[in-house]
Order: C-alpha cells, then sequence, then structure tokens
C-alpha cells in the first residue's frame, strides 16, 4: 500500500506536470513559442545585446544542439536574429528583435524563468531547489539529468 506522503507527492508531480504541459499548449496556441523557447528570449532580453552564443550556452548549461534549435527556431519567428561576431566570425551573437519584445509584453511570465523576475523569498527557494533535486532521486530519474 502506498503511503499518504508518497501519494501526496504524487499528485504534486502529476499537478506540476499538467500545469507545464498546459502553458505550453497556451504558449504554443496564442504566441506560435514553446515555454524554453520563451525562456531563452526572455534571458536574451536581460543580457545586453548581442548575446554570444557560447556565453549563452554556459550560462543555461544546456546542450549546443539543443539550444542551437530552440534559437533557430526564434530566429525563423522573427523573435531573434542570429549573426556573426565580427570579431570572430566563428562566434555567432544573439539579439532580441522588437518582434520579440513585443511577444514579451504579451506572454505570461510563468515557469521557471518566473523565478528571475519575482522577488521570492531565498529560503523558500532553497526548499525549492532542494525538493526538485529531491524528486529527481526519488523517481529515479538521475541518469536522465544533466
Amino acid at each position: 500500500m502506498v503511503s499518504g506522503e508518497a501519494l501526496a507527492a504524487v499528485q504534486a508531480w502529476t499537478r506540476l506536470d499538467q500545469a507545464v504541459a498546459g502553458l505550453n499548449r497556451e504558449l504554443e496556441q496564442r504566441f506560435g513559442v514553446t515555454g524554453a523557447q520563451l525562456a531563452i528570449l526572455r534571458i536574451v532580453a536581460e543580457w545586453r545585446p548581442p548575446v554570444p552564443l557560447a556565453g549563452l550556452r554556459e550560462r543555461l548549461v544546456m546542450h549546443p544542439a539543443t539550444l542551437g534549435q530552440l534559437l533557430d527556431r526564434l530566429a525563423g519567428r522573427g523573435f531573434v536574429a542570429l549573426a556573426p561576431d565580427p570579431a570572430d566570425r566563428r562566434r555567432r551573437l544573439v539579439e532580441i528583435t522588437d518582434r520579440g519584445r513585443e511577444l514579451l509584453e504579451q506572454a505570461p511570465v510563468a515557469g521557471p524563468v518566473r523565478l528571475r523576475q519575482t522577488g521570492a523569498d531565498p529560503e523558500r527557494l532553497r526548499r525549492l531547489a532542494a525538493a526538485l533535486t529531491d524528486a529527481i532521486e526519488l523517481f529515479g530519474l538521475e541518469e536522465y539529468a544533466r
């Protein structure tokens, strides 16, 4: 028999999963972007443009191919501009466009990126980080986490 605590944890995870899926559906329907694409766009907008792609990759701790695909999709929709770095043609620079800024004004601030823009209590954030780390371990997902 499953303990009440285990059931409550499963229910909380399910609610979180459903909420993230619902946010992604709304973002796709209303704006044509995913939550990950919107998060990247918000981060690019925070930096002084243009942003070196390598610096963005380091800051986000993302696989280069994944980040490249996200940015290519954003560029294809006109939300960011990608250009070679004039100082080093091997590097690419990322810059938000006016269309990207308009999207940010209209899109909800939700998901993990919201933590960057709200004044959440530091102790609460520490508890959240610990709980999410525990979830990865308790659900046996360590091998899938980077």
